[in-house]
C-alpha cells in the first residue's frame, strides 16, 4: 500500500511553507485546528516581523495575537509561541534541537509536531500521526490503536524507518484527497485492492471520480483507469 501510494503522490511533501526549523516550528503550531493555506496566508508576514527566537520571546503580545488571529485559538497560540521563543533564546541559544526529547519538552510542541519538524527540517525520519494518518491506517486494519503514540510505534514497524516521513505525506495527502472521512472515494481508489473498508464510499467510478480533490486529480484517475 504505500508503494501504490508513493506512485499516487510522488510529489508529496508538508504543505506548510517554510524556510528553516523555527518558521516550520511556528507553522505547525498554527496549523492546530487550522488549514495549512490559511496558515500558509498568515505566515509570510508573521514570518518577516519575528526572524528568531528572541523576537518571539519579547514579542508584544497583543501584536502577535492580532497577527496570527485568522489561524484560530490565537491567545493560546501566542503564548505557545512566546513561550517557545523564551525556552530556545534561554535553553539554546535561539536554535531549535534536532532530538525528539528536548523538542517536545518546549512550550507548543508535541510529539506529532516534533515528527514534523524533525522529518521535514531536519531529515530525520518521523511518522505524524494526525488525523489524517490516524483515520486512515485504522480504516486500513494496521491498527486498532486510538492513542497516536501507539498508532506511531505500530506502522513504525510495519514500515521501514527511512520512509516513515515519506509515508506520512502520503498518508496524508491520501486522507485529503480521496479517502475523505465521511465519503471516501472508494470507486477510484488506487488503494480498492487491498483495502479492507472498501465500500465505505461511492464504488461506482464515475460517483467516486467526482469526489477526488487537489491538483493530482487527473493523475490519480489515470492510474485507475479512468
Amino acid at each position: 500500500m504505500n508503494r501504490e501510494l508513493a506512485l499516487a503522490f510522488p510529489d508529496a511533501h508538508c504543505e506548510l511553507d517554510f524556510t528553516n526549523p523555527l518558521e516550520l516550528a511556528v507553522a505547525t503550531i498554527l496549523s492546530a485546528q487550522c488549514t495549512d493555506v490559511r496558515v500558509n496566508m498568515t505566515t509570510p508576514a508573521l514570518f518577516a516581523k519575528y526572524p528568531t527566537a528572541r523576537d518571539y520571546a519579547e514579542a508584544n503580545r497583543t501584536e502577535l495575537e492580532e497577527m496570527i488571529r485568522p489561524t484560530g485559538f490565537y491567545r493560546n497560540k501566542a503564548n505557545s509561541l512566546i513561550g517557545l521563543g523564551q525556552a530556545l533564546v534561554e535553553q539554546y541559544d535561539g536554535v531549535l534541537p534536532n532530538k525528539l526529547d528536548k523538542l517536545v519538552q518546549l512550550p507548543g510542541i508535541g510529539r506529532k509536531t516534533a515528527n514534523v519538524i524533525l522529518g521535514n527540517a531536519f531529515g530525520v525520519p518521523g511518522i505524524t500521526v494526525d488525523t489524517h494518518f490516524g483515520r486512515l491506517v485504522r480504516r486500513w486494519k494496521w491498527t486498532d490503536e486510538e492513542d497516536p503514540v501507539k498508532v506511531e510505534h505500530i506502522v513504525g514497524d510495519l514500515i521501514e524507518r527511512k520512509e516513515w516521513t515519506m509515508l506520512s505525506h502520503r498518508v496524508i495527502f491520501h486522507g485529503r484527497r480521496v479517502c475523505h472521512a465521511r465519503k471516501p472515494a472508494c470507486g477510484a481508489c488506487i488503494l480498492a485492492k487491498d483495502c479492507p473498508s472498501y465500500g465505505t464510499g461511492p464504488t461506482d467510478p464515475a460517483q467516486a471520480a467526482a469526489l477526488i480533490k487537489g491538483p493530482e486529480t487527473e493523475h490519480l484517475l489515470e492510474l485507475v483507469g479512468l
